[in-house]
């Protein structure tokens, strides 16, 4: 028996494919690999990884240095970027939804545990534990913990949950932040997270590293809610207490993306998934917002606008809420490795030439940006196993950082916390050595 909200889900996707498979019959829907002659140039730009003919030819813009040597040789060995081939590869919206349509395999157990927060406020975090154990965590004391963000929305998709159960079969201990409000996190005080506020996610990254102190901290985000991840590292800097992270089919400028829009077709339930939540606290928010003209909202910039700049407790203009929750507005202070995996056709984030930070990868020893001709938003369809290739690319991405953070400590001599004889001591916190990035 499906739920409401199940329900709704069901028939938007129903008539999305329907209108889908409409424009493709009336050919109307323009292929996305038909680029202009300067968005095939600035495609070329990178180091080549080629893979079986016709498919995955991908490119890794970033500076020069030992970290990116390391991460090209790393990716050139693996079979990531080998996947069996996807059928219809210049058909991102096809591919989007068959990625939202499969259900994750197998189907994952969570436990749930509820964080406060210094003004009462709550996140929720949930642990990945199984289907291969009901209760309790996996992994051992020090394996990595595997943060997932999902979009801004909060909408923790198919693909996320794949994404931690490839996780947790490799050793590492997985977990989904959820916002205020978000995923059945209750609302106790009258606020929401702003698009790239990170103050919360900061909370739950101490309470990380408190609750496992001796593990590797790892991130990964999803779609829109790479704009979170980022302002976090921004802000954060060389005290992220993050050891590497990636982001999937991410949204680099915050702005230009809701002025500009998505296509209705995921537009539209991500509109419809955050009013059915947020409908659920409108007595509360009527206190701070105006509900009628927030559940009222026929687009994400306008919600977005009503909840965060029309507030009756602290009104902003549209400029100034940017100004304070731009992805990228600290990026320079950004002192951990992020892969950021795009691709040229992703209909959500928009064309490459204006959409993409390239000079930022040209520039920074610290990003890496893995760019595909064909792949969606967060899509990145393989046949076999896994059914995305990017979420192995991930994997691999954190396999080859520890690795080469191992030998740099190894080759350098730096010295390793032990964990036994006399009292816990915290470790400190975890920085990047710049002469790895040079």
């Amino acid at each position: 028996m499906l739920s409401p909200e199940g329900l709704v889900a069901a028939t938007a996707v129903l008539v999305g494919l329907g209108l889908l498979a409409w424009c493709l019959w009336a050919r109307r829907l323009e292929l996305p690999g038909d680029v202009g002659e300067e968005e095939e140039e600035e495609e070329e730009e990178g180091i080549p990884f080629m893979a079986e003919e016709g498919w995955g030819h991908c490119r890794l813009l970033c500076k020069p240095s030992a970290l990116a040597q390391h991460l090209v040789r790393s990716l050139g060995r693996s079979a990531v970027l080998r996947g069996g081939r996807w059928p219809w590869p210049r058909w991102p919206r096809l591919q989007m939804l068959w990625q939202l349509l499969q259900p994750p395999e197998p189907e994952p157990v969570v436990t749930r545990e509820l964080l406060q927060l210094p003004d009462a406020g709550l996140v929720a975090l949930d642990w990945l534990v199984g289907p291969w154990e009901a209760a309790g965590g996996s992994g051992g004391v020090s394996s990595p913990v595997l943060l997932l963000i999902p979009n801004a929305a909060g909408k923790v998709t198919a693909g996320l949950l794949q994404l931690g159960l490839r996780a947790l079969e490799r050793g590492f201990i997985p977990v989904i932040f959820n916002r205020r409000g978000h995923n059945g996190c209750p609302l106790t005080t009258p606020r929401l997270q702003p698009f790239g506020d990170p103050r919360d996610l900061r909370e739950a990254v101490t309470y990380l590293r408190c609750r496992h102190p001796s593990a590797s901290l790892l991130a990964v985000s999803e779609g829109s809610g790479s704009g979170l991840l980022l302002a976090y590292l921004g802000e954060s800097g060389s005290s992220s207490r993050l050891a590497a992270a990636a982001c999937l089919s991410p949204i680099f400028r915050g702005r230009n993306w809701f002025e500009a829009g998505m296509p209705w077709l995921y537009e539209w339930p991500l509109l419809l998934h955050l009013k059915q939540g947020l409908s659920r606290y409108a007595r509360s928010l009527a206190e701070v917002v105006d509900t009628d003209r927030l559940l009222g909202s026929r687009s994400l910039r306008e919600l977005e606008e009503t909840l965060f700049c029309r507030s009756r407790s602290r009104p902003s203009s549209w400029e100034c809420y940017w100004e304070r929750n731009e992805p990228l507005r600290d990026a320079d202070e950004v002192a951990v490795p992020v892969l950021c995996l795009c691709s040229a056709d992703d209909p959500v984030r928009g064309p490459p030439a204006p959409s993409l930070p390239r000079e930022l990868f040209r520039s920074s020893p610290y990003f890496f940006l893995l760019l595909t001709p064909h792949g969606g938003h967060c899509g990145f369809p393989r046949r076999g196993p896994g059914r995305c290739w990017a979420h192995e690319a991930v994997l691999e991405y954190f396999r080859a950082m520890a690795e080469f953070l191992r030998t740099e400590e190894r080759r350098k001599g730096l010295p390793r916390p032990r964990r036994w004889g006399g009292p816990p001591v915290e470790p400190p916190v975890f920085t990047w050595q710049r002469s790895y990035t040079r």
